[in-house]
C-alpha cells in the first residue's frame, strides 16, 4: 500500500527507526546525525535524509536530529500516538504467545479478546484476556470496537474467518495463516500477511550461500 507517493520501501523502513531511536532515548541520547544513525542502522545516511524528507524531514542542519522529537513523530506517522483493540482468532500457542507479548500493549496495541473453536478453552484467560468461542464472534464485532483482528489460524480456516470480519466491519487483518489474504478480500481491507516459514527459508538461503563460499 502506498500513501500520497510515499513508497511501501519507505513504510517498511519506519519500525525500525522507530526501534533504534528508542533504543537511543533508554541510552540517553538526545541528538544524533544521519551519518551516526547510519552507522548504527547499516543504512546510508543519504536513505535516511531521503526517507525522513518524505514527511517533513525533522533534521538541523549543523544539528541533526533530536532523538525525543523524532521518535515521537515517527510514532505519530505510525499511529502509535494512540490505542488500537486487537482481537486473536485462533488461541493455540502462536496466539497465545501474542497474548502473552507485553511490548504490544506498551506500542498502544490492547489485545482485547481470543477465540477459539475448541470448547474446553471457553472461559479461560490468557494475561487476564478472556477466550470466547468462534461463534460469538460476529456479535463481539458488533458490541466492541475491534480496529486489529489477529489471525492465528490454519491456512484451511483462514478465508472464511477472514470474509466472516469483512463483512462485520473489520478493515485491518494481522495474518499468520499460510495464505495471503489480500489476494481474496476486497481492496479496502488492510493486510499483512506474516509467513514465518518464508523468514526460515530465507536465512537458510543465507547460510547456504555462506557456507559454500567457504
Amino acid at each position: 500500500m502506498e500513501d500520497k507517493g510515499i513508497s511501501r520501501a519507505v513504510i517498511k523502513r519506519l519500525p525500525r527507526y522507530y526501534r533504534y531511536l528508542g533504543e537511543l532515548l533508554e541510552d540517553h541520547v538526545e541528538r544524533i546525525s544521519s551519518g551516526e544513525l547510519s552507522e548504527r542502522m547499516k543504512v546510508t545516511a543519504s536513505q535516511i535524509r531521503q526517507d525522513l524528507n518524505n514527511f517533513g524531514g525533522f533534521g538541523q542542519q549543523g544539528y541533526g536530529y533530536n532523538v525525543a522529537y523524532l521518535h515521537d513523530e515517527i510514532g505519530k506517522i505510525l499511529g502509535l500516538n494512540r490505542n488500537h483493540n486487537m482481537i486473536i482468532v485462533g488461541a493455540g500457542h502462536l496466539g497465545q504467545a501474542l497474548a502473552n507479548y507485553g511490548s504490544f500493549a506498551r506500542s498502544g496495541f490492547k489485545t482485547v479478546a481470543l477465540f477459539d473453536v475448541k470448547p474446553e478453552l471457553a472461559g479461560k484467560t490468557v494475561q487476564n484476556i478472556e477466550v470466547h468461542m468462534i461463534d460469538e464472534l460476529p456479535e463481539y464485532l458488533h458490541t466492541h470496537h475491534v480496529e486489529i483482528v489477529a489471525l492465528t489460524l490454519p491456512k484451511s480456516e483462514a478465508v472464511a474467518v477472514a470474509d466472516v470480519l469483512v463483512a462485520n466491519g473489520v478493515r485491518a487483518i494481522w495474518n499468520f495463516a499460510h495464505t495471503d489474504l489480500n489476494l481474496t478480500l476486497p481492496h479496502n481491507v488492510i493486510v499483512e500477511n506474516v509467513h514465518l516459514s518464508e523468514s526460515l527459508m530465507r536465512l537458510s538461503y543465507n547460510l547456504t550461500r555462506q557456507e559454500e563460499q567457504k
